[in-house]
């Protein structure tokens, strides 16, 4: 039986965040490819953590700059090893490279951090996101990070083709793998008569999150209402902070209610799905969710990016505030529009984001790489350079924190 070995920035939250829910969906795909797993973190879990060990997978607290991992990992000696974002690669990846060479290196890489940062310093400046500054520190990293691992998972076509032709990664290191959904069936959810109100959706450690509801409260939300007298906007997402909590006003209508276990259920009896993303990058799960569960949404370019393609989007896309105040309240109050974006967001998960049909080249080329893997590192030397390179400067100064840690 083959062994995967995941190192996880954190254990996966799949109730919290569209990252979480990721991880366990690529943790399903390995087990019912009958792999041994193994799953290893730096971080403590929280009462949100999956518990792993009920599906049958091992568990591990990981120790930064210290041999314990190199025992464990010659005891694993695992056939692959997947890190969950670039960071998990930049602590480890030195590591499975001495001691496992013949690993198979997978890099989710969630989202292009470099990309979420460049556009939240835009924002920030108060620059259009378009014109943001790609060339960073943080871009070299993570792009080292991309060209030391065999093969990286991008989950957004607009990153991938970033990458490709931006930053010239060669397409043999990268695999489109999106989230995916399993059959759509909005003859089961409620109607447009039987919903009522709008609802958003988000982690609050994450900071496009917090920027969106912020937003929502200082410009969005008082328009909104008074377009949609009676209507309510409910907040859900865990971890909220005070800023955010001391925002609940009943009188408007802005309830923030924190974490939810069950997207399904705040997500089908919700009429409209606010999105006012002004900075990120991957796919944004809120918006997909909305569209599995029946619920037109209102977002920005940067929300809607990489999910319609060349289809409809299932709701509207704007940057202008107040347009983005008009057609959330026409989506809300025109049963014939929202009927129509609810059936755009059906074919775009239906025909792109079905998760068996995106599974498909994933699976092929995890079966190519572990047959040649040899090979694919030399028509990708490069790789092995930045590897290397990595090795000289990583190594000693994590050799050097252990023998500062033991005296």
């Amino acid at each position: 039986m083959k062994k995967l070995f995941v190192i996880g920035r954190t254990f996966p939250e799949p109730t919290t965040t569209a990252a979480g829910r990721r991880m366990m969906q690529l943790l399903d795909f390995f087990r019912n490819e009958t792999y041994e797993i193994h799953f290893g973190s730096t971080a403590a879990t929280t009462n949100y953590s999956a518990v792993l060990e009920d599906k049958g997978i091992s568990t591990h607290e990981l120790q930064l700059n210290d041999p314990s991992f190199d025992d464990l990992l010659r005891k694993l000696n695992p056939d692959v090893v997947l890190f969950d974002r670039f960071i998990s690669e930049e602590q480890f990846g030195w590591r499975v490279a001495e001691i496992c060479p013949d690993a198979l290196k997978i890099l989710d890489t969630e989202d292009l951090h470099f990309l979420r940062d460049a556009r939240k310093m835009a924002v920030k400046s108060g620059i259009p996101v378009e014109k943001s500054n790609l060339y960073t520190d943080l871009a070299k990293r993570e792009l080292a990070s991309i060209f030391r691992s065999d093969l990286s998972l991008i989950i957004s076509e607009y990153e991938i083709n970033l990458l490709e032709n931006t930053f010239q990664v060669p397409k043999g290191l990268l695999c489109y793998l999106p989230l995916g959904f399993e059959k759509v069936a909005n003859n089961e959810l409620p109607g447009f008569k039987e919903r009522s109100n709008f609802v958003t959706i988000g982690n609050f450690q994450h900071a496009p999150n917090l920027d969106s509801v912020l937003y929502l409260a200082r410009e969005l939300w008082p328009a909104i209402r008074k377009k949609v007298p009676n209507s309510e906007l409910h907040i859900y997402g865990a971890y909220v902070p005070k800023q955010v909590s001391e925002l609940h006003d009943e009188s408007t209508g802005f309830l923030v209610k924190g974490w939810t276990e069950d997207v399904s259920d705040v997500m089908k009896n919700a009429r409209v799905c606010l999105a006012p993303l002004r900075f990120g990058a991957g796919l944004k799960g809120k918006v997909l969710n909305a569209m599995y569960y029946g619920t037109p949404s209102v977002t920005t370019s940067i929300g809607a990016e990489g999910i319609s393609g060349k289809r409809t989007f299932g709701g509207y896309v704007t940057d202008d505030p107040k347009e983005f105040v008009k057609l959330a309240s026409d989506l809300y109050t025109s049963e014939e529009k929202w009927s129509e974006a609810q059936k755009s967001g059906t074919e775009i998960l239906t025909n792109r984001f079905n998760w068996p049909k995106v599974l498909l080249p994933f699976q092929k080329k995890l079966n190519e790489l572990s047959k040649s893997l040899e090979s694919h590192r030399r028509k990708h030397f490069i790789g092995q350079v930045f590897q290397q390179q990595t090795v000289q400067a990583t190594r000693y100064m994590s050799k050097w924190i252990e023998e500062k840690n033991k005296r």
